[in-house]
């Protein structure tokens, strides 16, 4: 791989992939908006390129002999924004128009970021009696964008590859998520919450994801779905208790008072092994490691 475009490159996992291309002597052009470049490294290989999702079509890029094109930006990842039926849907058409833009300008692939929620929104749907939670109009929305651009790259003729990501956490996330809440909680001294935990459930370290992506983009085969996990995928509660043990001992964890909405997916699906032998990605950081390390630059935030 040499050249390389990143849509929200800024985020969370767009600025860590970012990161990651450059260190294996990638060229990025990395789409930002509103000038938001805070968390991008300062390197000749980083092109910065202004554009905002609305207007996708018009971003400014020359056509050239691009290898990849990531599309990470999309609007309401996490918070009350998840379950707003416009904007979710509103993503998926962007995420369709960022791939004719990714063909227009003679990029060979499009790498779309999918979610394990994919698999619960089906798995909800298709459970009778069930009354799922709002949080599946987010897994909706992914959805709907993978099976649109999955039609319409055959259609145009360029090579689409969906990465499906299990659950990021780690350094530089800020989010509302279950990781960052609960170290947070942590950090004050406050018992955390949980369902009952036996639901099945993986978490993988930024670190590993965008190494994953990297080798995704490098690998990965036309047409295919790739999940990004930990392979360690296991019930909740484990993960928790294995949190507990390494970052807050002396903390009670609380299971059983928050209700569950989701839908309990089978172990199965959370298998990466197409992943690692496709791309030859292994997770590398373990939960107890992971967590820590989030902790730890979580209170160097409230220390500065």
């Amino acid at each position: 791989m040499k050249k390389a475009i990143v849509t929200g490159a800024n985020g969370f996992i767009g600025n860590n992939l970012v990161k990651e291309l450059l260190s294996h002597n990638v060229e990025v052009f990395a789409l930002v908006r509103n000038n938001h470049i805070d968390n991008l490294p300062k390197n000749d290989n980083l092109k910065i390129i202004p554009f905002d999702l609305e207007n996708i079509e018009n971003a400014i890029l020359p056509y050239d002999d691009y290898d990849c094109f990531y599309h990470l930006a999309w609007e309401g990842s996490a918070g009350k924004d998840r379950a707003n039926t416009k904007l979710q849907l509103q993503n998926a058409q962007w995420s369709v128009e960022s791939l004719i833009l990714a063909k227009n300008i003679g990029c060979k692939k499009f790498i779309g970021v999918g979610t394990i929620m994919e698999h619960e929104t089906i798995a909800s749907m298709q459970t009778q009696g069930n009354k799922p939670g709002l949080g599946y109009i987010y897994g909706s929305g992914k959805l709907v964008s993978h099976a649109m651009c999955k039609s319409i790259a055959s259609d145009i003729g360029i090579d689409l590859i969906w990465a499906e990501i299990t659950n990021a956490y780690g350094i530089g996330e800020l989010s509302p998520r279950m990781i960052n809440t609960t170290i947070r909680k942590i950090i004050s001294g406050e018992s955390p919450k949980f369902t009952s935990g036996t639901q099945n459930y993986d978490f993988v370290y930024i670190d590993d994801v965008s190494r994953a992506f990297y080798l995704i983009g490098e690998n990965g085969k036309p047409f295919h779905n790739y999940l990004i996990g930990s392979s360690t995928a296991r019930p909740l509660k484990e993960f928790l208790l294995e949190m507990k043990k390494s970052i807050a001992p002396n903390l009670d964890f609380v299971f059983g008072d928050v209700p569950f909405m989701g839908t309990n997916l089978d172990i199965k699906t959370f298998d990466c092994s197409q992943t690692e032998i496709d791309t030859g990605f292994k997770a590398k950081v373990n939960f107890s490691e992971g967590t820590k390390k989030t902790k730890e630059w979580l209170k160097s935030l409230e220390n500065n």
